[in-house]
């Protein structure tokens, strides 16, 4: 029993023995195993971070050092310097000049009232200048830096720079501003800038000019300021800053200047200018002087005028409110944008188409009983001498403007025919002069009225043309429309024997970088089909005009011989009754008008004077033409308003224009 026992305990011993062996290699198996996959781990581990670093150090190399120098770089626009616009003479009329700014960004302030009532304390801040600031923070973003108050001086800039600390988002900045010597003098041919807008963004995007406005505030808003303001802004600079962890500069690594502007020379004779506004007082009205053998405007006049320095800052609500809601309209550019019957100016135009029409000779004449009755009908179109004048030909229908001549005209000429030739001289079409806001006006013809009556709420007898629309259009009033401008232009056409010139307000644009000069040529836009004897005829009417005929008063004793035609438009219908001036309120009173051109046998000026509500154009717009031709022509110094040509008023109601 004892052997069976001790050899069973043996046995055991041995199976213990070999189960801990396999046991042990199995454990050994799975740690081997085990280490393998922590080791490929790793491995693979590894062998991401490594190609990540070769990505980031290699592939992506350029794009992370740029962001690299943009974080320790900052890239600064430098705004140019504007163009100068001068006279043709060299006179200064718009230019640019640097001065220092206190500017907030509105993002980095907590408060905004009490950061500027601190502000005050320290610099002047005057009501006007929170209250343009506010005007600029609705129309600006937050991020933006805004001024608050401009053209500090040295002594305020010392001031701030002390407390400087004490006023985050607050800063000192030099910036440029605009200047206009002469003021309102030849404000709406010069124009004014302001601050950049949405629409103006939009504009300069459809430039494909964003980055060159990079860091600028102003553009042109009118006039030439806005038509050549890719001339005058000229080219943003660079320069690259190296800056700290808090965005102070350091240093600068490069710089790239900016270009200035060209420089604008115009064809305005500013002192001419001067003359032509002095002698409209405080009348209202326009004028435009153009040299007929280039097409240079001489003079440009809309009364009344502006202040365009008003807007450089930014204007405040109480001015733009005096300028936007003044009965005299002082923002309307009249010799664009002002349409007017052409009254009695038109007459010389249209006897010029019956000539060149074969409809009359120069010597055809008709009795003028005073009146012109529509037939088959009792109602008379009223001369405007009671009476009338008798025995009228051409010549003689021009020099004293007989109403009758072209009713009796007008009668057997078709409308469509005198459309088409007064089309030729520009009426009715824009002249393409180079600044924006020009109007067509109105130039009537049958297909007109069809097109201005079209739609519901007019029946066909609206649309139809009857004769007594022709009759009205005979002596320029009715439909008809037309601009200062469209006036002067076609008096420049007639006055130089039919040759037409594109109108011009700048003369040359001098390349300020390299000093090249760019004249801007004179441009023909057509000729007259009319014989050469027909336009001496009409300039020799209109000679007579000044010497015998409505305007000879005016033009007593002038040293040089000049042709002209006055015209009197009307406002509004007196329904058959006799004009008197005096019983008539002052905003419905006729307008004046006078074109013409000087010096007669060759001219070098060609004008049209507009005096709204002025009544008659020899005794309200004839005196101002003459001051400014005799300026032109003979050098004379004509300081002050025009006096009204002197008369009884007996003779000022019945005067013919």
């Amino acid at each position: 029993m004892r052997r069976l026992f001790a050899s069973r305990r043996q046995d055991a011993g041995l199976h213990f023995s070999g189960a801990e062996m396999r046991n042990a290699e199995r454990e050994l198996f799975y740690f081997r195993r085990r280490l393998v996959i922590a080791a490929a781990l790793a491995f693979l581990a590894f062998a991401g971070l490594f190609a990540r670093f070769v990505y980031l150090q290699v592939v992506q190399h350029e794009h992370y050092r740029t962001l690299a120098e943009s974080n320790r770089v900052a890239i600064i626009p430098i705004t140019p310097n504007r163009g100068v616009i001068t006279d043709r003479n060299g006179v200064v009329l718009a230019q640019s000049y640097s001065a220092y700014t206190l500017e907030l960004t509105p993002s980095k302030i907590a408060n905004l009232d009490a950061t500027i009532d601190e502000l005050a304390t320290i610099v002047d801040i005057q009501p006007r200048d929170r209250r343009r600031f506010r005007k600029l923070l609705d129309e600006s973003k937050n991020f933006e830096s805004m001024p608050l108050r401009t053209r500090l001086t040295d002594e305020e800039v010392a001031r701030f720079a002390v407390a400087r600390y004490r006023f985050p988002g607050v800063e000192i900045k030099a910036r440029l501003f605009r200047q206009y010597p002469y003021g309102e003098v030849a404000s709406h041919v010069i124009g004014y800038i302001g601050r950049i807008t949405d629409r103006d963004v939009q504009r300069i995007a459809d430039w494909d000019e964003t980055a060159n406005y990079k860091g600028s505030d102003y553009i042109g808003k009118v006039g030439v300021e806005l038509s050549y303001e890719r001339e005058l802004h000229g080219t943003t600079g660079v320069e690259e800053v190296e800056v700290d962890a808090g965005g102070r500069a350091v240093r600068t690594l490069s710089r790239t200047p900016p270009v200035s502007g060209n420089n604008l020379r115009l064809s305005i004779d500013i002192k001419l200018q001067e003359v032509a506004e002095a002698a409209f007082g405080d009348r209202r009205g326009a004028l435009v002087a153009i040299d007929p053998t280039t097409g240079d405007i001489l003079a440009f006049v809309s009364k009344p005028g502006y202040d365009p320095n008003l807007f450089v800052e930014g204007i405040d609500s109480a001015n733009w409110d005096a300028l936007n809601t003044s009965p005299d309209k002082p923002l309307l550019n009249r010799p664009l944008r002002g349409a007017y019957p052409p009254g009695s100016t038109i007459k010389p135009f249209l006897a010029l188409g019956a000539l060149a029409s074969g409809r009359r000779t120069p010597r055809q004449a008709i009795s003028d009983p005073g009146y012109f009755q529509l037939p088959g009908s009792s109602y008379r179109f009223r001369d405007d001498k009671p009476g009338g004048h008798g025995s009228v030909d051409m010549y003689r229908s021009i020099v004293v403007s007989c109403d009758t001549y072209y009713y009796v005209l007008a009668s057997e000429t078709d409308i469509d025919d005198t459309a088409r030739f007064l089309g030729e001289l520009g009426f009715g079409r824009k002249t393409d002069v180079d600044i924006e806001g020009e109007l067509t006006g109105t130039l009537p013809s049958r297909a007109w009225k069809r097109a201005r009556f079209a739609g519901e709420k007019y029946r066909e007898e609206h649309r139809k043309w009857y004769l007594g629309d022709s009759i009205s259009a005979g002596i320029g009033q009715g439909y008809n429309s037309f601009t200062p401008m469209q006036l002067a232009h076609a008096m420049a056409t007639v006055a130089n024997d039919g040759v037409a010139f594109r109108p011009h307000l700048v003369k040359e644009i001098v390349n300020v970088a390299t000093g090249e000069t760019r004249s801007v040529a004179p441009t023909p836009t057509g000729r007259l089909d009319v014989k050469p004897e027909y336009l001496a005829f009409i300039k020799n009417a209109f000679v007579g005009v000044n010497k015998e005929g409505t305007s000879a008063r005016a033009f007593a004793d002038a040293k040089f011989t000049s042709g002209g035609k006055t015209g009197t438009a009307q406002v509004f219908s007196l329904k058959g009754e006799k004009y008197l001036a005096h019983k008539v309120d002052e905003r419905l009173r006729d307008h004046a008008w006078f074109i013409a051109y000087a010096p007669a046998d060759k001219p070098r000026i060609a004008l049209a004077v507009l005096v709204e509500n002025g009544g008659f154009g020899a005794q309200a717009a004839a005196p101002i033409a003459r001051k400014v031709l005799e300026y032109h022509v003979l050098g004379n110094t004509a300081p002050g308003p025009a006096a009204a040509v002197p008369g009884s008023p007996h003779d000022i109601e019945d005067e013919s224009d």
